[in-house]
């Protein structure tokens, strides 16, 4: 029986009546992304037809997720806010604070004694709260969600970038900033621009070496990495229906890479099959009731033209495998190019690293597909040049990959199994070696490359590919090899040829496992002590940040001017920070210190204002800051790109900066600067990104009359006498403003829950 089973009876006894109701008021038929929106509408039936890409709208998500890495923000904000049990089902999944090193049989209890203080926080916070907490090791919580949590139709959001994954089993599933996560919990509406929508028409069926991940790399080689922004992807017709519910959810987690608000899919086949494996026949049943709703109407996929915004085809038939990189997951190569490109560009062609897992590619259809690559290879008489590594996706998946030899057959060729959890995906990778900073490659399943993401070695170059071609090529050693075509020589000095993958979309057998990691709260945590030490240097209780004063900020200092692709990696690295994601004081330490300075060139490196001197960038904010003097950061495209962490907003607004300027914002970054109090501004003109000089004192003015569409204005005080004034834009609507005044979104809760405990 599936967990939460009465919601999703309740969103689907609810579901047809608000489509009937959504398409009367819009007038014509739907696609799928439009009916889960419009059948989640705080206020319930629609009654009015919103305008994508400008409507603010409020929204009624049916449960959150988050990973341990963000859930330690996002509940110690939920802390703050006054309300004895979430709202809505959530749950928290210890996946990022595992290092990979060894082998999980010494990396997870490495782990546990490592972050003990940090998972009995998780787990006493979760307990108290009406949480369902999954212990480290459960596994990867994309994969957690959509083996256990997701459903057609539903609506959810996470603290984490990649919930978008759970779109493989039709949901809406949008990553978000703990704040966001903290409003839903408590009860209140999720506030979203009604999305644009990108149609993505599948024809044909993926054949040979080709698997699910060739389509989102292919989509991201067109899209790029902010093509996406604004915007719902919704694939379909019958190459989307001729691919299994995981190769779906792989496609939906790298919509993260093109910055797409979502992915999905329409109900079918594929998802009934894996709901019932997945022991949710319940689920299924209820799904199968009101299945006509659950996928875009007929019309729309019969002229698709008239209802998307964007539309893209791709034949199934005809693609082949890629490999996107390096750092950047848009670089878009076909494998059968990558010879000629690599040559020419100088990448390293030696391959040292093939890595497979991630909440991208861990499924058993994964493993099984890449395991079928590494038993020829042993039955041809084949090794691996390149060390070889594996990260399963759960509990689940890992204890039925191993009952069916699946792993035993990796081991066979000496590849490292590690813990069920993110490691290198997310950083959290001991590489030996990686320190020297040498030059070299990796390819892995992952769904991020951007430099030192995988390793801390800005020399690494990654490749991000699918879990089949990471084998073939861990085996080769030559990021060159495409095993469509070429032959590898054995152990007897032979020729062979490997043969294409072949793999079960669901195992034989049926998913088995001993003990999942679950573990339910209690019933009633009234008593339920939360533990944070006041001399943790890991956690931190919050303190609210302070309201607007009420007046432009004058005499703002330019804090860094960074120059090219600014990701929240660069903003607030993971990695060995990942530890402190709980205090907020000592992770601000890592402020920007990946960002490159415009003026030098260099990373955490600017000019302190008040002593003339280099320095890093953490280190000359807190000087700012004790002098009482706010900052600016000004930022290039598609700033703060990456990942949904809310700590690249909340750091910046602990130390004293007060607004961030940039030619344009990722969607999720720029959110979490507004929950935060902070200023989230754009050039009117982009080319005035050029007129900021290192020594500027900078002036806002418009703030005491603050409001939606009118933009602000920005004096810049140059050193040498001169002013420039320049116009600035931004995105707030009402209600963010408040946020603004109030010194952020949280202020705002915890005043009304006060006010609700008061009886006033």
């Amino acid at each position: 029986m599936a967990f939460d089973i009465d919601m999703i009876k309740k969103v689907y006894a609810n579901f047809s009546t608000r489509v009937d109701a959504a398409r009367k008021v819009v007038g014509r038929p739907l696609t799928l992304s439009e009916k889960i929106l419009y059948t989640h509408l705080w206020d319930g039936n629609a009654k009015t037809a919103f305008k994508r890409g400008t409507d603010y709208v409020d929204f009624a998500p049916d449960r959150v997720a988050m990973q341990d890495a963000t859930a330690q923000m996002a509940l110690l904000q939920f802390m703050q806010a006054g309300r004895p049990q979430v709202a809505v089902p959530s749950t928290v999944h210890c996946d990022h604070l595992i290092t990979a090193k060894l082998g999980a049989e010494i990396d997870l209890p490495h782990a546990n004694t490592e972050s003990k203080e940090v998972f009995d926080f998780l787990a006493s916070v979760s307990n108290k709260y009406g949480i369902g907490f999954w212990k480290p090791g459960a596994g990867i919580i994309h994969q957690v969600v959509l083996e256990n949590y997701a459903f057609p139709g539903g609506m959810m959001i996470g603290t984490d970038s990649h919930t978008v994954n759970a779109g493989g089993l039709g949901m809406v599933a949008i990553g978000v900033g703990g704040a966001d996560a903290c409003d839903v919990m408590a009860g209140l509406p999720w506030e979203l621009k009604f999305p644009k929508l990108i149609g993505v028409k599948l024809t044909g069926k993926l054949n040979g070496w080709t698997s699910a991940k060739d389509v989102i790399l292919k989509v991201a080689g067109i899209l790029t990495v902010k093509g996406g922004t604004g915007a719902i992807v919704e694939y379909f017709g019958d190459g989307a229906i001729n691919l299994s519910c995981t190769g779906k959810g792989t496609i939906c987690n790298m919509g993260a890479e093109i910055g797409a608000t979502t992915s999905t899919f329409g109900y079918d086949d594929s998802m009934e099959r894996y709901l019932r494996a997945t022991n949710r026949a319940d689920v299924a049943d209820a799904a199968n009731e009101i299945k006509e709703h659950l996928t875009g109407d007929d019309e729309v996929y019969a002229n698709p033209e008239h209802y998307f915004d964007q539309l893209i085809e791709i034949n199934l038939d005809e693609l082949e495998p890629y490999l996107n990189g390096p750092f950047t997951p848009d670089l878009a190569t076909p494998i059968s190019q990558m010879k000629t490109v690599a040559e020419a560009n100088g990448w390293p062609l030696k391959v040292e690293w093939g890595l497979i897992g991630s909440c991208t590619n861990s499924s058993y259809e994964d493993l099984s597909r890449a395991a079928s690559i590494a038993k020829q290879a042993i039955d041809k008489g084949l090794v691996t040049k390149a060390e070889f590594g594996i990260n399963p996706g759960s509990e689940q998946v890992r204890y039925t990959a191993d009952r069916d030899g699946l792993l035993g057959t990796f081991t066979d060729l000496n590849a490292t199994i590690f813990t069920n959890a993110c490691g290198p995906c997310i950083g959290m990778w001991d590489r030996t070696g990686a320190e020297k900073a040498e030059k070299n490659t990796i390819v892995h399943s992952f769904n991020r490359n951007f430099a030192k993401r995988a390793d801390g070695n800005p020399n690494t170059y990654a490749f991000v590919t699918s879990p089949e071609i990471v084998a073939a090529i861990a085996i080769a050693g030559d990021l060159s090899f495409n095993p469509l075509t070429d032959t590898l020589t054995n152990n007897k000095g032979e020729q062979v040829k490997l043969d294409p993958p072949v793999g079960d979309e669901l195992p034989v057998n049926g998913y088995a496992v001993e003990d999942a990691g679950f573990q339910a709260p209690a019933e009633d945590g009234s008593g339920v002590e939360v533990l944070v030490s006041p001399s943790s240097h890991r956690l931190q209780l919050l303190e609210p940040f302070t309201a607007w004063e009420g007046t432009d900020l004058k005499g703002l200092k330019l804090l860094i001017k960074a120059k090219g692709k600014c990701t929240t990696d660069h903003i607030s690295m993971a990695g060995p920070w990942l530890k402190f994601r709980g205090h907020l004081d000592n992770i601000s330490n890592n402020m920007l210190i990946g960002a490159v300075n415009y003026f030098n060139d260099k990373t955490d490196n600017v000019k302190n204002a008040l002593t003339g001197e280099y320095g890093p960038v953490p280190a000359t904010q807190r000087d700012y800051k004790a002098e009482g003097l706010g900052s600016i950061v000004v930022g290039d495209e598609n700033y703060g790109e990456g990942s949904s962490r809310e700590h690249a907003a909340m750091e910046p607004r602990h130390l004293g900066v007060r607004a961030v300027l940039v030619k344009s914002f990722a969607r999720i970054h720029e959110t979490n600067l507004k929950k935060q109090g902070m200023l989230a501004l754009t050039f009117a003109d982009k080319d005035d990104y050029e007129k900021i000089q290192e020594d500027d004192v900078i002036d806002i003015h418009g703030l005491s009359t603050f409001a939606p569409n009118v933009p602000l204005q920005m004096d810049l005080h140059h050193a040498d006498g001169s002013k420039d004034i320049i116009s600035v834009n931004h995105s707030y609507n009402s209600q963010q403003i408040e946020w603004f005044k109030a010194g952020g979104a949280l202020n705002i809760i915890r005043k009304e829950a006060a006010m609700k405990a008061a009886g006033l």
